[in-house]
């Protein structure tokens, strides 16, 4: 009967021992921070190398390398007791974060620094320098990949006089009609168009038709909202 341990007494014996943090060292701490902040540092070269957005974000980009640190040490603490792991646990499951990420390629560098962190306060260095090293590859890899067709959105406000030449020109264009403003002064279409290279001579005979205001040529990414 005495040999016999229930969960009960599992988390008594956890609570009385909690002397097990004096067993941790202080060198495999120091070891696990450095590797962490090594390999965040290696995310961010990679995110601000491989970065293809609108408006780069230094700030965003530094929290990759510190949200590697913070998991490690968390690892790293619930690691050395039960009631710790399930108290964190509660803790972090009560948390939302409300920033909207844009580019769903954001989202794979998170988890990436978190998997880091993961790897690095289990003591796991092979894992998590490896497989930082083949992602970080593949993630630079893909992104010098030349894309053949780029999006681009092109406005253009033109008065009514313009319609029959503004028609003519975007017909030989690969077009879709996003939007159409008609006002009492001009009119202002948003088309989408696909490019194979860089030659935007067209953007030049529609500035040309007689009653044309302005023409506009914007890469399009997926971030602007009507």
């Amino acid at each position: 009967m005495g040999e016999n341990v229930n969960f009960q007494d599992l988390f008594k014996k956890s609570m009385l021992h909690l002397e097990a943090f004096r067993s941790v060292s202080y060198i495999d701490v120091l070891i696990g921070l450095i590797a962490s902040f090594g390999i965040g540092l290696f995310i961010f070269y990679v995110y601000k190398k491989t970065f293809r957005g609108v408006v780069y974000s230094y700030n965003y980009n530094v929290t990759f390398v510190l949200m590697t640190m913070i998991t490690a040490l968390i690892i790293m603490t619930i690691s050395t007791n039960i009631v710790l792991s399930l108290g964190m646990v509660g803790a972090l499951s009560i948390v939302r974060f409300r920033t909207a990420v844009k580019d769903p390629l954001d989202i794979v560098y998170m988890f990436w620094a978190i998997s880091v962190g993961i790897a690095t306060g289990a003591k796991m260095y092979p894992v998590a320098l490896i497989g930082s090293l083949a992602i970080g590859l593949a993630l630079i890899w893909l992104s010098r990949r030349k894309v053949r067709e780029q999006p681009y959105l092109l406005i253009i406000r033109h008065s009514e006089v313009a319609i029959t030449g503004v028609r003519s020109q975007i017909r030989k264009l690969n077009y879709t009609l996003k939007s159409k403003t008609v006002r009492k002064d001009y009119i202002e279409m948003t088309i989408e168009i696909r490019l194979r290279d860089d030659n935007t001579s067209f953007v030049n005979v529609l500035s040309a038709i007689d009653g044309v205001i302005d023409v506009s040529l914007i890469n399009y990414t997926g971030d602007y909202a009507q």
